[in-house]
């Protein structure tokens, strides 16, 4: 059996660049974390004790004969592609689907690892990127860019570009005290369940025709704001110098993301979002393609319990970043013959 851990991202500037539709002519960037809520993946081979050939568990049971039947389109692509037959495969998670924070890419990164390490292989992040872009973006037809994908597999805190020739990711160069400093300054709260990204993400892709500015402004949000993560102010400033900078550029890439397209806002959360700056947050934005999920906001220590107060009809999700990105947590490959 194997299990693969997967965690899911947090999208802070440049979302919506990330469309190959827009990169591949005027290039694009974002600026994200991912963080210590993950998803879980366990494969193993089924017995061939029963009158069917794969189980597969996660919001609802399947039990087929064959990975054509398999109603769930990444599980049944990705099995396609890695060849994979005959299979018990499990999925739990941390959060809610359906949220923002990347989860259906998560599950496609850690599924394609652990469908590595069952033949007894070991697949480089950037191939499991790649693999999971090719299931959603391609055999599934899902619409949507591709930073969610890259993401789950490197992990961390990075700077990822889009170009003509496919995408780069650099590691952003914050020492770890400024790292937990911004992270002390991040509050989560989950709004209730979102459309299906997809649905959303063909609307933002109607409207990039006529939103070219706006993107290239999102674009150049990430690079300023990279600029103030990296720039600590010296050592002697203390490790949270000017990052109050970082959350009043949340609100104006907030600002810009939700003049894309109708679909990414509602008047619930413009009401949600107001309340929590006027609590003190100084900036924030709703995660992931729109329609609901989460809400992060940046907010000075003397204002965190002034900003929960104010969101105290919704969940808070307490979160730490983290560096690793998809692993395998529990090895035992098995040997397997087919049929």
């Amino acid at each position: 059996m194997i299990i693969t851990r997967t965690p899911f991202r947090m999208s802070f500037f440049g979302g919506g660049t990330d469309f190959e539709e827009y990169f591949k002519e005027y290039g694009g960037a974002v600026l994200s974390t991912t963080f210590d809520k993950y998803c879980y993946v366990s494969v193993r081979h089924l017995p061939r004790f029963f009158d069917y050939r794969n189980e597969l568990i996660y919001s609802k049971i399947e039990r087929v004969q064959h990975t054509k039947d398999i109603e769930h389109p990444a599980i049944r692509n990705a099995m396609l592609l890695r060849d994979m037959h005959e299979l018990r495969l499990t999925y739990d998670a941390d959060l809610p689907a359906r949220s923002g924070l990347g989860t259906s890419s998560s599950f496609a990164v850690g599924m394609l690892n652990a469908f590595s390490a069952l033949k007894g292989k070991r697949t480089g992040k950037r191939e499991l990127a790649d693999q999971a872009i090719y299931v959603e973006r391609v055999m599934c037809q899902e619409s949507g860019g591709i930073q969610d994908q890259i993401a789950a597999a490197f992990g961390g805190l990075n700077l990822i570009e889009f170009g003509a020739d496919g995408y780069k990711v650099r590691p952003a160069e914050i020492s770890a005290e400024r790292k937990e400093a911004l992270n002390d300054r991040l509050l989560m709260f989950f709004t209730g369940f979102s459309r299906f990204s997809s649905d959303i993400q063909k609307e933002t892709k109607k409207a990039m025709g006529v939103k070219i500015p706006e993107l290239k402004e999102m674009t150049a949000l990430v690079y300023e704001a990279l600029g103030v993560l990296e720039d600590s102010g010296g050592s002697a400033a203390g490790p949270a110098a000017g990052l109050d900078e970082f959350g009043r550029m949340l609100d104006h890439t907030w600002q810009l993301k939700r003049g894309i397209s109708g679909g990414i806002s509602t008047d619930s959360i413009d009401r949600m979002y107001a309340a929590g700056r006027n609590a003190g947050a100084l900036g924030g934005k709703l995660l992931g393609a729109g329609g609901g999920g989460f809400l992060v906001f940046y907010a000075e220590p003397e204002y965190r319990e002034a900003v929960k107060r104010a969101m105290k009809e919704l969940l808070y999700i307490p979160f730490r970043f983290e560096n690793e990105g998809t692993a395998v947590v529990h090895d035992e490959p098995e040997t397997y013959v087919k049929e």
